[in-house]
């Protein structure tokens, strides 16, 4: 776990006299971290603006949550819900009610008090009629929020929610006095933002206001590429010291050496086939269950990931509440898969385009796709385009019949018991278990309520869902303190420092 830590003891003595020790007798120490060092980061996520509730992009989640915004609450890096600009939660009895205690002497980046105004103005502007936000539809039953005091927040709830708190560590808390986050902003996080040159970096700078410990660099440059192995080549040549999270393992082989050093941490983020479900042929079932059926996800997997990856067979990860592995649903089987489409009324195929977006590793798994989907008389046609556009065309027009996408947050069950979804699934009896597990007074009987939807939808094949991506973190040996799990896309920079 990447929270910030209090200085390392070992066996009583401080990790300072330790090293002190080991020069007295002849050893060598590693070089003191710097505290105004920067970090260069490189990622393959773009951040197409600065406002998480208008499609900001993976790049800007990595950048931004944690460092520069905050939440009430925290995902910490095992995934388990923390207390951050909240300090204490009372529940009513009907748990229709809560009442947020708020952090005292926390200050925005321009200097302003945090007050439960902000608290307010964040979660709301999350709820808005325009906003593009994922999390709008599961905080949709905030009916109203109340602010008797500076610290105190008030939410009450048009019915139960098990998952507000959880689903609360998505709203980052931002001065209400701020209008505009597409191109600027005012959280109360350990950095402050300073610099964005659209396509190639982003820049945070350490904010020596900050209400908790300081972080421990003064500098982080968050490096955009679109190309995994310019990626690579900017590690080799230090124009970044970090990557966080590497797309092709058979690139491994250059880091195996005392230069650098591999962790292979847990995700959140999955590959998908999302069929839009409302057009033909995928408002079909059987011919979402076909081309589920058609593709070697085995073969898939170790093409991309080599041995690294996990075959997934719902919307489910093994952290997720309710999970459990449904591969015998829709199992590979062509032949399976030529008679679900005879059944269907496409016993000669037919012809379909996958919007793909450009960034590793999704063109190399649409030309696999495509090569499987031919062997039982599907033609599909490969369209590939920029992240910006995939939001534009996909999530927010629609205009598409099916495409192949990362989700990068986990628990995401409940978006098939949201039939005005951008894919469009429509199940009512998925939807009603969705809204009981949300009623539910335990998380053991919430997680029964959502693995028997989750079995519905994955019956249903209302998506293909591939594999979930290893977290391969590759790093300069100078560096230490960073994530190693890939929870949400979050990267907590505030611990790195660099000797």
């Amino acid at each position: 776990m990447n929270t910030r830590k209090k200085s390392m003891k070992l066996g009583g003595l401080t990790l300072a006299a330790v090293l002190a020790f080991t020069m007295a007798i002849g050893g060598t120490s590693a070089s003191a971290a710097d505290t105004n060092a920067t970090i260069d980061v490189g990622s393959l996520h773009e951040v197409l603006n600065l406002d998480n509730t208008a499609n900001g992009g993976a790049g800007l989640t990595e950048a931004f949550n944690g460092n520069v915004y905050e939440g009430l609450f925290k995902l910490n890096d095992n995934g388990k819900v923390e207390n951050l600009l909240a300090t204490s939660t009372k529940v009513s009895r009907n748990g229709l009610t809560y009442t947020f205690t708020l952090r005292n002497n926390v200050k925005f980046h321009s200097g302003k008090t945090f007050t439960s105004a902000d608290v307010k103005y964040s979660i709301e502007k999350v709820t808005a009629s325009g906003s593009q936000s994922p999390q709008k539809s599961n905080l949709s039953i905030i009916e109203s929020i109340q602010t008797p005091n500076a610290t105190t927040v008030i939410v009450s709830l048009s019915k139960k929610s098990i998952s507000l708190v959880y689903n609360l560590t998505y709203v980052w808390i931002v001065n209400s006095a701020l209008k505009d986050m597409t191109s600027s902003e005012d959280g109360t996080g350990p950095y402050k933002y300073t610099a964005w040159t659209r396509g190639s970096t982003i820049s945070i700078t350490r904010f020596d206001g900050y209400w908790g410990a300081n972080a421990k660099n003064k500098v982080v440059v968050f490096h955009q590429f679109t190309d995994g192995t310019a990626l690579n080549n900017a590690l080799l040549s230090h124009a970044v010291d970090i990557i966080t999270s590497e797309g092709n393992p058979d690139a491994l082989a250059q880091f195996k050496n005392a230069n650098y050093k591999i962790t292979n941490g847990l995700s959140t983020n999955k590959q998908l086939i999302i069929f839009n479900d409302r057009v033909t042929p995928f408002n079909k079932a059987l011919v979402r269950k076909a081309i589920t059926s058609a593709i070697d996800k085995k073969k898939l997997l170790q093409s991309i990931w080599g041995e690294y990856g996990t075959l997934l067979s719902s919307i489910m990860t093994p952290i997720d509440p309710g999970y459990e592995d449904l591969s015998t649903v829709n199992p590979y089987d062509p032949a399976l898969a030529k008679r679900q489409l005879a059944k269907a009324g496409y016993s000669k195929g037919f012809t379909f385009t996958l919007d793909t977006p450009n960034d590793d590793p999704h063109p190399a798994a649409a030309a696999f796709i495509q090569s499987e989907l031919a062997k039982v008389g599907i033609t599909m046609k490969i369209n590939i385009i920029t992240t910006s556009q995939w939001f534009d065309k996909i999530y927010k027009k629609r205009d598409y019949t099916a495409t192949i996408q990362n989700i990068l947050s986990g628990r995401n069950i409940s978006w098939y018991g949201n039939p005005d979804f951008f894919w469009g699934y429509s199940n009512p009896r998925v939807t009603n278990l969705i809204n009981q597990s949300e009623q539910a007074n335990t998380a053991k009987a919430q997680a029964a309520l959502l693995k028997r939807a989750n079995r519905l939808v994955a019956i249903d094949a209302a998506s293909d869902w591939l594999y979930l991506y290893p977290l391969i973190v590759v790093s300069s040996s100078s560096l230490s303190g960073y994530p190693i799990n890939g929870i949400n896309s979050q990267f907590f920079v505030y611990n790195i420092v660099k000797n």
